[in-house]
């Protein structure tokens, strides 16, 4: 089966200050997502699933259906707070207690790949909505994808990027540190939520709320959540789920979450699964910060001037 991709869009942005993966950043209304949609399309992909909040499918639909839309089959998988796959009574419980203190953060980018169980057949790459990745990332996912077979181990991929590629200069930023061997296999990934460049140039990251920070090197390669799984990984999210929310609901239960990168790091420990990763040569962009929206529109019109990209990514400007 042709490969999928999965585009997690349900986060709230809040250190955005609004919801930044439908907002219009270039002078022709374009969002970063249409961008890694376009990407997508080139690179083969034909079908694609949103994952999105359900109130606000109709503005998704309004930004992307009528422009890429009429380019791919795009579908759409609603992450709800609500939906509580495999857990037992008295875990559903607990959850419910949470959401009803007022927990508004969805369970995390694991459990937002679980609320499209029910679209994927076969092999699937998964993408933020909110990062520009990069042509090259594309062709390398998609290739990887469709000839991947498990063997003894699940066969899956990783895009990775240079650490000093992927910092926003205006706060701190959570990244997937990895460990990869010389053969290019990831051997471990560790979800840093605090990193940031220093004032004196060195980057570090914070596990105590800034109190004290411990330095990284630039050229680490961390995880920007670009995966290329085949279907198992599914059923392993689905199966990992329980006893993550119970962890959360013990520790952390108004802003834990089921981090896929840490899903993955758990098959990879148990010997079930091996990831490849692919390193990309291309510039990473986010807008994790409303500050940043300045850096990536600069960085799109230099890349549509070197042709790049067309002025209009789905059709011609209209007299």
């Amino acid at each position: 089966m042709k490969p999928v991709l999965i585009i997690m869009a349900a986060g709230l942005g809040s250190r955005y200050g609004s919801l930044k993966q439908i907002d219009q950043l270039t002078d022709q209304k374009e969002l970063i997502l249409d961008f890694s949609l376009y990407d997508a399309k080139e690179a083969g992909f034909e079908d694609v699933i949103c994952v999105i909040k359900k109130e606000h499918e109709a503005t998704f639909r309004s930004l992307i259906d009528d422009k890429a839309g009429k380019h791919l089959n795009i579908r759409y998988a609603f992450q709800d707070i609500q939906d509580l796959p495999g857990i037992v009574k008295d875990d559903i419980g607990k959850a419910k207690a949470v959401i009803a203190q007022g927990r508004e953060k969805p369970w995390g980018t694991g459990h937002a790949v679980l609320s499209a169980r029910e679209l994927v057949r076969g092999p699937f790459a998964v993408i933020n909505a909110d990062d520009y990745y990069g042509k090259e990332a594309f062709k390398q996912i998609y290739d990887f994808l469709d000839s991947a077979q498990d063997g003894e181990k699940y066969n899956f991929a990783m895009v990775g990027y240079r650490l000093d590629k992927t910092l926003s200069e205006k706060g701190h930023v959570s990244r997937g540190i990895c460990t990869v061997s010389p053969e290019g296999i990831l051997e471990d990934i560790v979800e840093r939520t605090m990193i940031k460049r220093l004032p004196e140039g060195h980057i570090a990251y914070s596990e105590d709320n800034e109190i004290t920070w411990t330095e990284i090197s630039g050229d680490t390669p961390v995880s920007m959540n670009f995966w290329g799984f085949t279907k198992g990984m599914m059923d392993e999210l689905r199966e990992g789920f329980p006893s993550a929310l119970s962890e959360i609901l013990e520790s952390n239960p108004e802003k834990g979450e089921y981090y896929l990168p840490k899903a993955v790091d758990r098959l990879i420990q148990e010997g079930k699964a091996e990831v490849k990763v692919l390193s990309s040569p291309d510039q990473w962009y986010g807008v994790t910060y409303g500050e940043d929206r300045d850096t990536f529109i600069a960085a799109i019109k230099s890349m549509k001037e070197k042709g790049l990209y067309s002025e209009y990514l789905w059709e011609e400007k209209k007299a």
